[in-house]
């Protein structure tokens, strides 16, 4: 291996097949799809090395994957070598311990070897390392890399649904060399131990919220036994704690406000703080918990909130389980009669905002925001809920949120009445936020309220996508708050081990 770690992968033909099927059909083996996936944007080449004597079957399977995902395929070494003359001494290769390709001499090449299935190989080879399941590849690259590199690199292990995995690492946040700042991402999975690889880890990259199982509601959610996650996801947390080496980029307590849609109420009421000599300011919307929709004084406990029709009401639970986002804009007291949204609940105000919601994004000290459509004004509303018989709007936030259309969308004057956006006060409450909640990426939802010009925080969320911000400065930017954590952890824990008082 050259000394600039794995820049390419070749998988041997013996690697991709498992047991027939009792049809006698080739079948694709076990955790090959999870690799692939994984490799797909990794950065690193990846290529299949297959004799010219195939079987059908085989054939077919390697069709597949060659049209599901973006791997070359060869039948030689020497045309290998030919496309890939750049990297030929950077490559990795896998093979089983038996069936390996009998044309390809390793001796005389400088490929990396790595014999799936311990036990010895049948190539000989006195360097071979060897792996049990495909799924352990990305960590034996994680080493390498990281050796080729002499420590002068972070190892990020990142936890997350596989959706969300994937949006980001098709922008190539996710290299398993080196980025530009010097960090390797090492995809964690909890179908492996979780210690042998959060051993290789510096700091670990979560969406916790995507771990969550269940939510206790008699009481505070933001209290952490309130919050249950997945057995991995808790063996996780158990070893990180136990070996202060490996760190979290973000606390679980930093993120119970993020769940609980009531403490992050309460935590906006403090932008009040930030000072201003504007007559308008940056909040958070006026709101009022509730425990019943039937409960005999709502309408007075609305008036006393200083609420007025509209509302929007929220599940108190903002993440992590399934009706999370089943919201309604409520019109009316008796719209709350049989309400279908689950309790306790946040009512908010409804702010009209000509239809424009800012979505920000805090990348460690980089802020960028976006422009979209939102929902329409309340008199649309009130329209739209003509046409369903006066009733409440149900709605998923995520799926079928009600957004202006091009007929519905505000006119000059209206756009006018609510001003455009203060990106310096937008800004300002970015690092408060950041620095109140301590976290390192977050987004939150602006909108601008018509006739006051005030700044509305109506959403506050934990590692989003961002993307709507170009990839061009959105990856660097989200590479560099990582990077910063580590190095701001590591230099926290360095001054307390300096501190320790000597007797």
């Amino acid at each position: 291996m050259g000394c600039f770690g794995v820049r390419g992968v070749v998988l041997d033909e013996s690697v991709l097949f498992g047991v027939d099927d009792e049809s006698g059909n080739s079948v694709l083996r076990p955790g090959l799809e999870y690799l692939l996936r994984k490799l797909q944007f990794s950065g690193l080449r990846t290529s299949l090395l297959c004799g010219t004597s195939l079987a059908d079957s085989k054939v077919s399977c390697i069709g597949k994957i060659t049209a599901l995902y973006p791997v070359g395929h060869f039948n030689f070494f020497h045309d290998i070598k030919a496309a890939w003359g750049d990297i030929t001494d950077n490559i990795l290769y896998l093979v089983s311990k038996t069936n390996g390709n009998q044309n390809l001499n390793l001796s005389s090449c400088s490929w990396t070897v790595t014999v799936l299935e311990a036990g010895g190989t049948s190539l000989n080879q006195h360097n071979a390392m060897s792996i049990s399941r495909l799924e352990e590849l990305p960590l034996t690259i994680c080493r390498i890399n990281k050796k080729a590199m002499c420590g002068h690199t972070v190892t990020v292990g990142y936890i997350m649904k596989s959706s969300r995995e994937t949006d980001f690492a098709k922008r190539g946040a996710f290299p398993m060399y080196p980025s530009q700042n010097g960090l390797i991402f090492l995809p964690l999975t909890f179908n492996l131990p979780i210690s042998s690889q959060i051993q290789e880890a510096d700091i670990i990259l979560h969406k916790a919220t995507d771990e969550i199982t269940s939510v206790e509601l008699n009481g505070p959610i933001s209290c952490p036994r309130r919050i249950c996650f997945s057995d991995g996801f808790q063996e996780l947390l158990r070893y990180t704690e136990a070996h202060p080496d490996c760190r979290l980029l973000d606390s679980i307590n930093s993120i119970h406000p993020i769940i609980d849609r009531l403490a992050i109420q309460k935590i906006l009421q403090g932008l009040q703080d930030l000072k201003t000599e504007k007559d308008y300011s940056i909040r958070a919307p006026r709101f009022l918990m509730v425990d019943n929709f039937s409960d005999p004084e709502l309408a007075k406990m609305l008036e006393e909130s200083s609420l007025s029709f509209p509302y929007i009401v929220k599940p108190q639970v903002a993440c992590g389980v399934a009706d999370a986002h089943s919201m309604a804009i409520a019109f009316k007291v008796e719209d709350f009669r049989n309400l279908a949204v689950p309790l306790p609940a946040v009512i908010q105000e409804y702010v009209n905002h000509s239809s424009t919601i800012y979505k920000f994004y805090v990348l460690g000290e980089k802020v960028f925001y976006a422009t979209k459509k939102s929902t329409p004004n309340a008199d649309i509303l009130i329209k739209l809920s003509e046409q369903n018989g006066v009733q409440p709007l149900l709605f998923d936030s995520l799926k079928s949120l009600p957004i202006a259309t091009d007929s519905q969308s505000p006119n000059e004057e209206a756009c006018m009445k609510s001003g455009t956006l203060d990106l310096e006060l937008a800004t300002d409450a970015a690092a408060w936020l950041r620095n109140r909640l301590g976290l390192t990426i977050i987004g939150f939802d602006v909108v601008i309220q018509e006739g006051t010009r005030d700044h509305v925080i109506v959403d506050v969320n934990y590692l989003p996508s961002f993307k709507e911000v170009p990839d061009i400065v959105a990856i660097p930017a989200f590479w560099d708050s990582i990077k910063k954590k580590f190095e701001s952890i590591k230099t926290k824990a360095q001054h307390r081990c300096i501190c320790v008082p000597l007797y």
